[in-house]
């Protein structure tokens, strides 16, 4: 058994009376309590015991009790061998990592940005400071930006660094197949100079803040609502690279189309960062006229996935969200388009347009009343007034409750791609085979390219 023991090694009670007393050697004998302090050298503690009962009555077996003890606990801890790995300075740093983390797997993984720190550190810099500096000062203006990790930010800064090294190569006469490639793959950021870290990390911070607005003028206000935070990385080293040449119409355009194809295409969720450098490279020579990026080439929609997008778990059913917003949804009781004050302001969600309760009182299956087809970005008090009401009711309830005619309400139905007349008369089977097909339409012109029906293949 063990105990904890104020330093004075008295015990007291809650009015702070003494009740116990260990502050002499004689009282730790009797008591049989063993100083922790005296176990890599507990010989003089070990004698004084001895001699304290050596002719006291009982004291040949507390001396056999003792013996017992240093036997079974003391000798453990002064035998105790401690694994040493040498290594000389010559060692990468990703050896010397790695080697780390073979002998830490009962601690906690570290993490690139945890080793990177302790490597700059030799250098006298700190960058988990820096990484509060950057954090502050760039992405706690967005909401947006909330979730970029350091990870993020670090793997970006890694693009812009490896990008220079081989252009610099290039320049130098290399080849382009000897040159070094650009990358951010773990081993990659953990070869960062602290030289390299500093001439971009205030440039990639910037393309953050860049990507943000860029993602506001998409409709996607909060971090929640990111399609892929990874696919945020190359975009704010794009921006990082570009500067003020991104603030243009036809270069926003671009970078639009590959990012609604990386979304809708779903070509961010499985491993990345060769795709990140590849996307990077591509897009930029895609901006000074070169070819098409191989996300924007090789991106698809397949019609059918509509049906199966009932959470934000996807990445497509955040990304049609964000589109019913960009292009032009009103809500349907205050008539006003939603943009990041409202969105705010009035709690925007993405809510069901034929009410669950009333689906399931119609026999509608779960998986197409719970589809994105069946959904749209509403404010929560026009939430509240649709309740499970049917469609047809509820719609005339908005009208008199917001004073809106009939010809503007179905205005505000159209700018959600729904047919009016089918929403009043509750035909819901009609309605989600139209509306599927007007979702098509908006992704298609978001990802510049048509949506391959299956009958057209064949």
């Amino acid at each position: 058994m063990t105990r904890s023991i104020a330093e004075d090694r008295f015990v007291r009670n809650f009015r702070g009376e003494p009740i116990e007393d260990y502050s002499t050697p004689e009282n730790e004998f009797e008591a049989g309590l063993f100083p922790l302090n005296q176990i890599l050298d507990s010989s003089n503690w070990r004698m004084a015991y001895q001699e304290y009962w050596w002719n006291r009555e009982n004291g040949k077996n507390k001396i056999m009790m003792f013996n017992e003890f240093e036997k079974e606990i003391i000798s453990r801890f002064v035998e105790y061998q401690i694994p040493l790995i040498m290594m000389n300075n010559g060692t990468p740093k990703e050896a010397v990592c790695l080697v780390f983390e073979k002998v830490n797997t009962g601690g906690v993984t570290l993490t690139v940005f945890e080793l990177l720190t302790a490597t700059f550190a030799a250098d006298n810099f700190n960058l988990r400071v820096d990484w509060e500096r950057v954090r502050n000062k760039h992405l706690k203006k967005s909401s947006v930006l909330q979730g970029i990790e350091n990870t993020d930010f670090l793997q970006a800064v890694c693009l812009l660094a490896t990008r220079a090294r081989k252009l610099k190569k290039l320049e130098e006469g290399e080849t382009e197949e000897k040159a070094p490639a650009v990358s951010c793959k773990r081993k990659d950021i953990l070869k960062l100079k602290l030289e390299e870290y500093t001439e971009n990390a205030d440039k990639v911070a910037q393309g953050f803040e860049k990507a943000a607005k860029l993602l506001n003028i998409q409709n996607i206000f909060m971090s929640r609502d990111i399609p892929y935070r990874t696919q945020i990385t190359p975009l704010a080293a794009t921006l990082a690279v570009l500067g003020e040449e991104a603030d243009t119409d036809g270069v926003r355009k671009k970078i639009f189309q590959w990012y609604w194809c990386g979304v809708l295409g779903e070509l961010y969720g499985s491993t990345v960062e060769a795709r990140f450098a590849k996307d990077l490279l591509e897009l930029l020579e895609w901006i000074k006229g070169g070819p098409e990026p191989t996300t924007v080439r090789e991106a698809s929609f397949d019609p059918e996935r509509l049906n199966t997008l009932r959470t934000r778990n996807s990445a497509a059913y955040k990304g049609i969200y964000a589109l019913l917003m960009r292009d032009g949804g009103i809500d349907f009781r205050t008539g006003e388009p939603i943009d990041i004050q409202t969105y705010s302001d009035d709690s925007i969600d993405v809510h069901h347009i034929f009410p669950q309760d009333w689906c399931k009182n119609c026999g509608i299956s779960q998986d197409e009343y719970n589809s994105i087809i069946n959904k749209t970005p509403l404010s929560a008090k026009t939430n509240r007034i649709i309740g499970g009401n049917a469609p047809s009711s509820y719609i005339e309830r908005l009208q008199k409750i917001a004073g809106i005619d009939e010809l503007r309400m179905d205005e505000i139905l159209a700018s959600h791609v729904i047919e009016p007349a089918l929403i009043r008369n509750n035909n819901f089977e009609e309605f989600f085979e139209t509306r599927k097909k007007a979702i098509l339409k908006r992704i298609e012109k978001a990802m510049g390219k048509p949506v391959i029906h299956r009958e057209e293949e064949q």
